[in-house]
């Protein structure tokens, strides 16, 4: 049995006014938009958070208010925790575990890429510094590699409290090795790939569509978990679509990732989300968003 549950996650983005502080009201509209929308684990400060480009003093702020609007029942909220250091990642989850939080999303730090041995000790000291929490491995590539299951497999037992992973690749035989050899995690796994990993056993959903089309990722999540796989395949595909399609003009001139989930965002629940990127990252314009609604409009009707 997995040490996490099943179920949809989605993350939750930061709006910055022009001074580059949290735009609060905006901010709080769209954790309603998610609440509403069914989701109950949540998430900031992943790549989409930016959990890369805020410092101490900003980091401290978003987590307090995230704190605040999800604070109701039955909520399972987590924060993202990005750095270059085993001691900066360790301050900062210090920081939300002093606020209440107890789960938390962890990349590798990248400055040069780790070492085999080198990741069991990151994972050892950052995880065993906090024993009453619960981990989220953010297993991307942008740091350099992504772990298989034997990687995990060195360590996964003498880290009891590593309970999930987001991973966020393409290879489906490095899925399926995932899903299959390492059921101790559950693996958050995007649209496309999650009818794949679900042919390997119980996994999950990284849901970056999960507030402009609520109803599909519900549809695709239960489909995968009850075996109807063609359902599955065939949601996968719209959803496959739904990126290649709305996004290609903006994707001409390429931004990074948090600038798309932000239009995103505006795309759906609140029309008004700012689309500023923290310096040094290039936003998506305003013009270049609406030629996106446009192709949503017409060839994404039934978006929902």
């Amino acid at each position: 049995m997995a040490r996490y549950p099943s179920t949809i996650m989605v993350s939750c983005l930061v709006p910055w006014t022009a001074q580059e502080e949290i735009d609060a009201p905006r901010f709080c509209a769209q954790a309603a938009a998610v609440l509403a929308a069914g989701y109950r684990h949540l998430y900031v400060f992943g790549t989409a958070g930016e959990g890369y480009a805020v410092d101490t003093r900003r980091f401290t702020e978003v987590v307090k208010l995230f704190r605040e609007v999800t604070a109701g029942p039955d909520l399972h909220p987590m924060i993202g925790v990005v750095g270059l250091s085993t001691a900066t990642v360790v301050e900062r989850v210090a920081i939300a575990h002093d606020l209440g939080f107890r789960a938390f999303q962890i990349s590798l730090p990248r400055w040069d890429v780790l070492r085999d041995a080198e990741v069991k000790v990151f994972f050892h000291d950052v995880c065993g510094t906090f024993p009453d929490s619960r981990f989220m491995h953010y297993n991307t590539g942008r740091v350099g590699r992504i772990l298989g299951m034997a990687d995990y497999r060195r360590f996964i037992a003498d880290v009891p409290n590593l309970v999930a992973t987001k991973t966020m690749t393409s290879d489906m035989h490095l899925v399926g090795a995932l899903v299959s050899g390492v059921p101790e995690l559950q693996h958050f796994l995007t649209e496309p790939m999650l009818a794949h990993g679900a042919l390997h056993g119980e996994c999950s959903l990284l849901g970056t569509f999960g507030l402009l089309a609520p109803r599909r990722s519900w549809e695709m999540f239960t489909a995968a978990r009850e075996g109807r796989t063609a359902a599955a395949i065939a949601l996968g595909d719209w959803f496959r679509r739904l990126s290649d399609e709305v996004f290609a003009p903006a994707m001409v001139d390429r931004r990074i990732d948090g600038a798309y989930d932000k239009a995103i965002v505006r795309l759906g629940p609140v029309p008004d989300f700012p689309l500023r990127m923290l310096s040094p990252y290039r936003s998506l314009g305003d013009d270049e968003v609406e030629t996106c609604r446009t192709i949503l409009q017409k060839r994404f009707s039934d978006c929902a």
